[in-house]
């Protein structure tokens, strides 16, 4: 039962990880906007987003053969959070109390989600 329960844990810190990397690909669209359009650095850049997006897919993959897709799909939407503090953090954007609330509602629909589906195995 332990090694299930460490294997899970490896599994859900390996999706959030794949939607802090699918987060990031934002940031990289953003930066690429304030390029030449097809300059040597967008064209980078938007490499680096095909990198990443990549990366991405194969975790995603992996995850889905370990974590039902109810959770893996409602957690997903960690990457609102992930978008507001890589805004904050990279562009200096304004964190408002609204985002702060739905920063919140969505956190508690995930841990709901997952306690609920936790209890039913």
């Amino acid at each position: 039962m332990k090694n299930h329960s460490i294997t899970h844990l490896f599994y859900f810190i390996l999706m959030h990880l794949g939607f802090l990397i699918y987060a990031f690909y934002a940031v990289l669209g953003k930066v690429a906007s304030t390029k030449q359009i097809f300059s040597p650095a967008f064209i980078g850049i938007y490499c680096a987003v095909f990198l990443i997006l990549m990366i991405y897919a194969i975790i995603w993959q992996q995850v889905l053969k370990k974590i039902p897709l109810i959770i893996a799909t409602a957690n997903k939407t960690i990457t609102i959070i992930w978008g507001i503090l890589f805004g904050r953090l990279f562009f200096g954007e304004k964190i408002t109390p609204n985002m702060i609330i739905g920063g919140a509602i969505i956190l508690t629909g995930i841990l709901i989600l997952t306690i609920e589906t936790q209890n039913k195995e």
